[in-house]
């Protein structure tokens, strides 16, 4: 499966692409697929009550996660890239309420939050970590359809017999799908990349914008690049703003906006610490995921979890890199995305499926190959990036307290972020040769989280989730 840019950066709703927008984007097209009699013999008409189960990851975290409240928002029809907060709390309020679902092209549906909400804490689901289940009744309480959805990071959702055939991790099938969508440079894995940057002389940003210039107009494409950009930056702002508790319980305070005031004050010192630019990276990523803990609006970068990490080193780019540009800007994302669509389809951007490593390390590799690119890194220095930051990932677990996206993910995104100038940097010291290819890095992280147990993949129960303070 093509990953476009915009597969990569998706514009949605915190606190998590997998856990939020994946059960939002599956109760839309649940009700969509009843509506359009795509379900033998049933009509929407036919339709009484609806009901969801959640397994797996999505039922130890989901509440944390407000994989609840995405159900609900998506039963109602609301898309993450539409959610308007405000409205949203207002419709989901009624709905506890009335405990109805009104839909256009439906009757009134009976839906009691409390019944038909289960969080099932058996086994997952066979075919992912990350499963739910969709069921539609009729008259007399007798089930007319059901659909089982799998929600495989970033916002992506499959069915069960969807699974198989888009959950790949062989380079060969990305390739072959991207020739025969006639893209002209259809790497499915680093190495390919650099054989074609090298007999083509193009760079990676120059041939990741040629494959997606197949399917949109130069105008449309650098449009939404630059739309993805100032969405970031605006997350940035917004975060930079705020202060108080994030919800959820842990009492947890939002320090960007203090970090930011302190920072500026600091400016008047003869002599401020060389180290200050990394208080500036973190903070740029911290002010994203507390934005993202609050459950405001973000950019998958490739994840929820991980959405703090590509913008700060953006925010680092173009604020403090003499030189850069809007043109700097393009290259970056281009290039990131590039490397977030290998890292995907090659092994996981799921936190549920592979650790965070699979989240904050594939952030960090897209965001050490754009900086790079921005710099003016050849392909193989950028691959070399890319390459740094992903290893330095390798075995990270995702432990998040309370199933929350508060501890230790807000800290994480500003270290991880740290990590990708540091890579980008490293190998820019270099002619990008290097010893482990990032093909082989790619492949040990998706190992590694397979062997990873399932309490240090997205489930709360064990790690930091478990060791807390006793007062």
């Amino acid at each position: 499966m093509f990953l476009s840019i915009f597969d990569i950066f998706k514009i949605g709703v915190g606190p998590s692409s997998s856990h939020t927008m994946g059960p939002m984007n599956a109760a839309v097209r649940f009700m969509d697929d009843l509506r359009a009699g795509r379900f033998m013999g049933v009509s929407a008409g036919d339709v009484t009550r609806v009901s969801c189960s959640l397994h797996g990851s999505l039922a130890f975290t989901g509440r944390g996660h407000a994989s609840d409240r995405a159900v609900i928002l998506g039963l109602l029809g609301i898309r993450p890239d539409q959610l308007n907060p405000d409205e949203a709390e207002r419709l989901e309020a009624r709905v506890h309420e009335d405990k109805v679902i009104e839909l256009d092209g439906f009757a009134p549906l009976r839906f009691n939050p409390v019944e038909d909400l289960v969080f099932d804490y058996g086994p997952p689901l066979p075919g992912h970590a990350n499963g739910m289940k969709l069921f539609a009744y009729g008259d007399g309480n007798r089930q007319l359809a059901t659909a089982t959805y799998y929600s495989i990071g970033g916002g992506f959702i499959v069915t069960a017999s969807e699974l198989d055939e888009k959950i790949s991790h062989d380079p060969k099938d990305l390739k072959s799908e991207q020739q025969a969508a006639g893209h002209p440079y259809p790497f499915g894995t680093a190495a390919d990349m650099l054989a074609m940057g090298k007999r083509s002389g193009l760079s990676i940003a120059e041939m990741k914008q040629a494959n997606e210039e197949v399917d949109l107009s130069r105008e449309a494409l650098l449009d939404g690049v630059d739309r993805i950009w100032r969405t970031m930056r605006d997350v940035i702002d917004r975060g930079l703003e705020k202060d108080g508790e994030l919800p959820g319980g842990l009492r947890v305070k939002r320090r960007a906006k203090a970090i930011r005031e302190r920072l500026i004050a600091d400016r008047g010192n003869n002599q401020p610490m060389p180290h200050q630019v990394n208080d500036w990276l973190s903070l740029y990523a911290m002010a994203v995921n507390e934005e993202n803990a609050a459950g405001g609006r973000v950019v998958t970068a490739p994840t929820n979890g991980a959405a703090g990490v590509v913008p700060s080193v953006l925010r680092y780019y173009r604020d403090h890199c003499p030189g850069s540009s809007d043109e700097g800007i393009r290259t970056f994302l281009f290039t990131a995305a590039a490397i977030g669509g290998l890292i995907k389809h090659n092994a996981s951007i799921s936190g549920a499926e592979a650790g965070c490593q699979a989240e904050v390390g594939s952030a960090a590799a897209m965001a050490a190959s754009g900086l790079c690119a921005a710099l003016g890194g050849s392909n193989e220095q950028i691959e070399n990036a890319a390459e740094i930051a992903l290893e330095h990932h390798l075995g990270m677990t995702c432990d998040p307290v309370k199933g929350l996206v508060q501890v230790p993910c807000i800290e994480r995104n500003g270290l991880g972020a740290i990590k990708a100038v540091s890579a980008a940097s490293l190998s820019l010291h270099g002619d990008g040769t290097h010893f482990m290819p990032l093909d082989n890095c790619i492949r040990t992280m998706w190992e590694t989280g397979q062997d990873m147990g399932e309490k240090y993949k997205e489930t709360s129960l064990g790690g930091l989730a478990v060791n807390l303070p006793e007062c």
